[in-house]
Order: C-alpha cells, then sequence, then structure tokens
C-alpha cells in the first residue's frame, strides 16, 4: 500500500542546462563566475550600441577611424599597387574580414576601379544580416564592382576562397586586431596564415603606442558616450537575460598602461549589489567597487607588429602610417 504524503509537493524546476542556454547566457554565466569578471566586447553590438559606436567614431576625442580613413586616402595608390598581382590584368580576389559600412573600403574599391583592376570584392561576416546593407550600398554606388559576399568565419572563409584560383589580398582594416589578448592574437593570425600562399597578402590596421593621455581619453571623452555604449552592455542583458542590473550603480572606467600598451575597459559596481538572471534561475553577487572587464585596445610599436608578423608566419611588405604615426596599415605577406 502506497501512502499519500501529508501535503502536495511543491513543484520544481530544474536550472537550464549550460546547452539549453543561448550563446549569450552561456558566455555572461561563465564569465560572471570568474574571480575577475570578465563579459566580451563582442556583445556590444546590438541595435543601440551600434548606434552609438557610430556616434563613438565622429568624437573629437576618437582618433581611430578618421586617422585610418586619411591613410588610406593619402596612400591609396600604393596600397592599392602593393595588394594586387603584379600583372596589372591578372584577376584576383579582394576578401575582407568584417567590413561593416565600407566606408573606409570604398576607398580602397574606387581606386582599383579606377585603375582598371580585375578583381571581385568578397565581404565576409559571421551574419547575413551583416552584409545586406553593405551589398545594397555598394550595389548603388559602384555597379561595376564585382561583389560575392560570404557568411562564414574569418578562417574558414579563407580556406574557402583558397580552393579558387588567383591572389587573395585580404583585408582587416580598423584596428580590431588590439582587441585580441596577445595569445588569442597570435593564433588568430597563425589560422589566417595556414590557407594563403606566398603570393597573398593581408593588410592589418594597428594602433600606435603614442602619448598615453592621448589614447586615454579616446575610451573616455568628455561627452559621456564611450560610457554609455560600455553601460548598454549591461541594458542589453536586462533586455535579453532578464536580468535587473540597475544602472544607477554602475560606472564605466578605461586605464591604459603604456607598458603593456592595453587599454581596459571596465563596468564598476557602485555598492554591493545581486544581479537576478532569469534567463538561467539564478544570481550573481558584486561587492562595492568590484569590476566587470569588458574589453582591451592594444596599442602596438612598429618593432611589436615585425615580431608578431615573424612569429605568426608572415613578413611584413609594406607599412603604411598617417603623418603622425598614430596608426599603421601593414601590408603582410606569408613567408616562403
Amino acid at each position: 500500500m502506497i501512502s499519500s504524503p501529508l501535503s502536495p509537493a511543491a513543484p520544481t524546476t530544474a536550472p537550464p542546462l549550460a546547452a539549453d542556454l543561448s550563446p549569450l547566457a552561456q558566455h555572461v554565466r561563465q564569465g560572471l563566475q570568474q574571480p575577475f569578471k570578465t563579459l566580451s566586447s563582442m556583445y556590444f553590438y546590438d541595435d543601440e550600441g551600434s548606434r552609438l559606436f557610430q556616434q563613438i567614431m565622429a568624437l573629437p576625442e576618437y582618433y581611430p577611424t578618421r586617422t585610418e580613413f586619411g591613410l588610406l586616402t593619402e596612400h591609396q595608390a600604393a596600397i592599392s599597387t602593393a595588394l594586387r598581382p603584379m600583372a596589372a590584368q591578372e584577376p584576383f580576389y579582394l576578401i575582407e574580414l568584417g567590413a561593416g559600412d565600407g566606408l573606409k573600403t570604398k576607398i580602397l574599391l574606387r581606386q582599383l576601379l579606377d585603375t582598371d583592376a580585375r578583381f571581385t570584392y568578397v565581404p565576409v561576416d559571421i551574419s547575413a544580416g551583416a552584409l545586406e546593407g553593405l551589398i545594397a550600398a555598394l550595389q548603388a554606388e559602384l555597379p561595376t564592382l564585382a561583389v560575392e559576399p560570404v557568411v562564414a568565419d574569418y578562417a574558414d572563409a579563407l580556406t574557402l576562397m583558397a580552393t579558387r584560383p588567383g591572389r587573395k589580398a585580404v583585408l582587416f582594416l580598423g584596428s580590431n586586431i588590439g582587441n585580441f589578448l596577445p595569445s588569442d592574437r597570435h593564433a588568430f593570425l597563425r589560422r589566417l596564415c595556414q590557407p594563403l600562399t606566398h603570393d597573398d597578402r593581408l593588410l592589418v590596421g594597428f594602433d600606435l603606442q603614442k602619448d598615453p593621455r592621448f589614447i586615454r581619453a579616446a575610451y573616455d571623452d568628455t561627452q559621456g558616450v564611450t560610457a554609455a555604449f560600455n553601460l548598454n552592455l549591461l541594458r542589453r542583458l536586462n533586455r535579453e537575460l532578464g536580468a535587473n542590473f540597475d544602472l544607477d550603480h554602475w560606472q564605466h572606467y578605461t586605464d591604459y598602461d603604456p607598458l603593456t600598451g592595453a587599454v581596459r575597459s571596465f563596468l564598476v559596481s557602485t555598492r554591493a549589489q545581486t544581479v537576478q538572471f532569469a534567463a538561467w534561475k539564478g544570481a550573481v553577487d558584486f561587492r562595492a567597487w568590484e569590476m566587470i572587464h569588458t574589453e582591451n585596445s592594444y596599442k602596438f610599436t612598429r618593432l611589436g607588429i615585425t615580431q608578431l608578423a615573424v612569429e605568426a608566419g608572415f613578413e611584413v611588405q609594406e607599412f603604411f602610417t598617417d603623418g603622425q604615426e598614430f596608426f599603421a596599415d601593414v601590408i603582410l605577406a606569408p613567408q616562403s
């Protein structure tokens, strides 16, 4: 005989398994369980984050975008010549990793079209949606341009394109290489190098070391746009993970270490608090003044760039800088 319980058992719900969570939820739960809490800057760019970053690029303090734009404008002929094959009419592929809105790329595209280069532009992104706007804009502005978008991981895209005949000229513009930790940066470049031949080329943008105060100001502007950009990450977690971050008790903080060349951005808890996450029915405690590390942005020296290239299997072919030597676009070739 089975006896009945004295009272009905309370229903229980098991917490979601990691495999049941979205990639964002998995990343946040893991990152906030670390002794030094961290979140990836890749999650900055929801719609509002992308809008705020467009504002950042127009700020007087934020020099990287306009400096590289000026560099490409000044050296467009020489850079285009270095990227294309020696034989003027030899076809090639111009492959861009993370094209964005194509603002800077169009400088090179127009130069190549104006000099009758035979090439196909291949923008690469893991998101098809990110490519749609770019392709529409290019069709309107540069109707004669041959475009072949690829939705894939960067290294996978290069492996795919390696099967095509002709030179692959790869662009990694901006200062995105600086967002990698040193070990990750080396591994990333090694992966890019593997499917390339000695005839191929890779152009990488590097933000150079300069006045530390000038660098720090670029990541902590007086108008507070960069702070809003960083804090918007918490708004995204509230919206998408059912968190309850109270933004009145969080601050943006940035520091720059000239010895390592690292700009580091943080979100700082201004009081002891507990944040709930509906996505996994859990909570995270924060001490007063505890930080969440959200971004690295490394700055480089010419010697450091050369060493990085060699260690990753490349050799430096050309080194283009602006007049103040704030930024460099460096053309690399795989070692023979």
